[in-house]
């Protein structure tokens, strides 16, 4: 009986230790290889000083497509912090993302068909200077849109 109890333990601690060994491997892995961030799409806007950028982020098979919206000066590199996220954005009922225009100088307009979540960060941002107003539009549906994930659709099919 003693000696059942002892194999039961020492199993018992064998089975908690790969369990910590597993979780610890998950989280290095996440640090390493984590959701991708890739720019999908930039946009000018009609003054030619300001771009919206989308960056796509991908978890991996079991999670949908995140999506970013900067605003910066033209040309310039990502690295603000995001107006707005959406996860699980779709364009259609096929293809992933979602659209950006410009319809005024100081106006960026975000559209998409549906959303799992949708978090407007900044309705209004100052970039070089200016005000930039941000507006957020569901249920405008892009038929043109390619199916599929954006950066996929960037890269070609390949």
């Amino acid at each position: 009986m003693a000696i059942l109890r002892a194999l039961k333990w020492i199993l018992g601690s064998i089975a908690a230790v790969i369990v910590i060994l597993g979780v610890a491997l998950l989280l290095l892995l996440s640090v390493f290889f984590g959701p991708s961030g890739d720019e999908v799409a930039r946009v000018t806007s009609p003054a030619g000083d300001i771009d919206a950028v989308l960056i796509e982020t991908n978890g991996g098979a079991t999670t949908s497509f995140g999506y970013e919206v900067v605003v910066v000066g033209r040309g310039r590199p990502p690295k603000k912090k995001p107006v707005a996220y959406l996860y699980g954005a779709v364009r259609s009922e096929n293809a992933y993302g979602l659209n950006m225009r410009w319809p005024e100088p100081d106006l960026l307009v975000i559209e998409y068909m549906r959303a799992k979540n949708v978090v407007l960060e900044k309705g209004v941002v100052s970039v070089r200077g200016k005000l930039i107003r941000v507006t957020i539009r569901s249920g405008v549906v892009d038929p043109a849109a390619p199916p599929g994930g954006m950066l996929f659709n960037l890269k070609g099919r390949q």
